[in-house]
């Protein structure tokens, strides 16, 4: 059975409604950015953290392809978006003709990269968990006026700058991030995010490391 590529994912004009769509709905609810930046930020982070933990180059590709899609499920609705995404990425994956064993690895991943009631099941969910959630940044706001701002848009507002840092021989993921806190305060971002980076430390523990924040070079995690 030939092998689907990222390439074929990323050009395929189905998914790529699907992502736009979703992205429409969630603009609608007030919501960050979750389209093209978002998708392809995390396609290769994905990529980058399973390929520095030893991973092979396939199991990469796949992790880039989950990544890449995880949140077509908000075209449907925000509420469920990583399992409605796991079916759709399931049927979608089953009509192009992908391996039914890598379809099982990817729509696993995408139904679990959720911090209401996802876990890292297998490597591709663990990459998946910590490159969609340590994508905390300002250029995801929409909003532009700061004194409507709620806690979600002053959070990632306030991020001025955020990188991921992956070391495979140190087996760690450090997410260092810059935050303006005359805007958001530390414990604000800990009060829509804890749960979120609480998940990461289980994500990076999967895989057999450590992951870690640093927050204007202290150390939070």
């Amino acid at each position: 059975m030939e092998k689907i590529s990222y390439t074929e994912i990323k050009n395929n004009a189905e998914l790529r409604t699907y992502i736009q769509k979703g992205d429409d709905l969630l603009s609608a609810l007030g919501f960050t950015e979750h389209a093209f930046v978002h998708a392809n930020k995390v396609a290769e982070t994905v990529g980058t953290i399973l390929l520095e933990f030893g991973f092979s180059e396939r199991e990469a590709e796949l992790g880039k392809i989950a990544g890449y899609m995880h949140d077509i499920g908000n075209l449907i609705n925000r509420d469920g978006h990583a399992q409605s995404g796991a079916i759709l990425a399931f049927n979608i994956l089953t009509r192009i003709g992908m391996d039914p064993a890598e379809i099982a690895l990817v729509s696993a991943a995408i139904g679990n990269h959720d911090e209401g009631n996802g876990k890292p099941i297998n490597a591709l969910a663990a990459a998946l968990i910590l490159a969609d959630k340590s994508d905390v940044r300002r250029t995801r706001v929409r909003n532009t006026e700061l004194v409507t701002f709620d806690i979600h848009d002053r959070v990632n507002y306030a991020v001025e700058e955020s990188t991921l840092t992956v070391d495979g021989k140190e087996k760690s993921v450090s997410l260092y991030l810059k935050v303006d806190t005359s805007i958001s305060s530390k414990m604000e971002y800990f009060e829509i995010f804890l749960t979120r980076m609480m998940m990461c430390r289980k994500a990076a523990a999967f895989l057999g490391g450590n992951f870690e924040l640093i927050m204007n070079t202290t150390k939070l995690l």
